[in-house]
């Protein structure tokens, strides 16, 4: 699994990867103006983890 994490991501994982940061970033600074210690580090982590675990996926129709 480790061997595809270099390998071209396929697009609608990217594309979930990219609206888990997205909407991570924004709960996370909503939160953290709000006070909301706990919450904004949770988005953050969440959506930072998140777009990280698609780089393990493998576009098949590339060639390797």
């Amino acid at each position: 699994m480790t061997s595809n994490y270099y390998a071209p991501t396929p697009k609608k994982l990217r594309q979930l990867g990219d609206s888990l940061l997205s909407v991570g970033a924004f709960v996370g600074s909503y939160a953290a103006f709000e006070e909301m210690k706990w919450v904004a580090i949770a988005a953050f982590a969440l959506g930072a983890i998140g777009k990280f675990l698609t780089n393990f996926f493998k576009d098949d129709t590339q060639p390797s």
